[in-house]
């Protein structure tokens, strides 16, 4: 860990664990009032490492874990849980908790830590919790479609502009309708060839701006490209170069919004040299040119 690292984990809350290879944080309310309904405290996401083990008695809010990548080990009360990627589990204040890492490139999960008298009924609806200190992990199907609403969390909670809090609290309550949306049910028999689309489009999601193609996908994910032409029209909407695109192009007008970014200088960012061809891409994409997302343009 270098020194920088060292000194940036100081300023870290002690129940966030150090034994990670990487990770985001957000902070938003870390001594909510006791009285508060619905607070969201912190979250972010971890790539853990290796011997990476967490063990918490007194924790003192709500925590919803999502695991995207990885395996590894439950321990609440009595009851023993694997985690594997598309779990997802809470628990509360004062829940007796263990997580453990069982793989040897460690889990990377996502967190949102809560707190308030209306959390309970949220994770109650989501089949989280049953009783007071009763809680229950479940598996999800779409693992990138919650973590990309987790991202977006994240990086809202970064920016510090108007109406930021009210924004992350939209986006908590979109965290648990999605929940509700892609939860599995006990008797639902996971597939190989979905967990293998889960496994691309996770990957998709973490180096979309290294990647230029569908033929790049397959290779590096290791399928052929017509077996990843097969399982999109399986189990999307739309082709995974589109997938791909979407991707690049939301993050190209992130860009585009920020004062002195010029339109060639956020098509070399996303990989399409020519600023001509990002041009036409994007207006098909959204209707519209970069330029009305420029400083100048606006």
């Amino acid at each position: 860990m270098s020194n920088h690292q060292a000194k940036h984990d100081d300023h870290l809350p002690a129940f966030i664990s150090r034994q990670v290879t990487d990770s985001k944080h957000f902070f938003l309310n870390l001594e909510p009032a006791p009285e508060a309904s619905f607070e969201v405290v912190c979250g972010g996401v971890e790539q853990v490492s290796p011997d990476y083990l967490i063990e918490r008695h007194e924790f003192p809010f709500f925590g919803i874990e999502l695991v995207a990548s990885g395996e590894g080990v439950l321990t609440m009360g009595d009851r023993v849980h694997k985690l594997s990627p598309g779990s997802l589990f809470a628990y509360g204040p004062r829940t007796h908790h263990r997580i453990q890492n069982s793989t040897r490139s460690g889990m990377k999960k996502y967190y949102l830590d809560l707190f308030g008298t209306d959390v309970s009924g949220h994770l109650r609806a989501a089949n989280l919790q049953s009783t007071e200190m009763a809680f229950t992990p479940i598996w999800v199907k779409g693992v990138h479609e919650l973590a990309s609403v987790f991202e977006m969390l994240i990086h809202e909670a970064h920016q510090h502009r108007l109406k930021m809090r009210s924004i992350c609290e939209v986006l908590t309550q979109l965290i648990f309708l999605k929940m509700q949306q892609l939860r599995l049910t006990e008797d639902h028999s996971r597939s190989k060839a979905y967990d293998t689309y889960e496994r691309i489009c996770l990957h998709i999601n973490e180096h979309f701006l290294s990647l230029h193609s569908a033929r790049d996908i397959a290779a590096q994910c290791g399928v052929t490209p017509m077996y990843l032409s097969r399982l999109f029209k399986r189990f999307s909407d739309t082709g995974s170069y589109r997938y791909l695109l979407g991707l690049k192009m939301n993050y190209a007008a992130g860009l585009l919004l920020e004062d002195d970014t010029t339109v060639q200088e956020v098509a070399e960012r996303i990989g399409i040299p020519d600023p001509f061809q990002f041009s036409r891409t994007f207006k098909r994409v959204f209707g519209y040119p970069p330029s009305q997302l420029t400083k100048t343009g606006r």
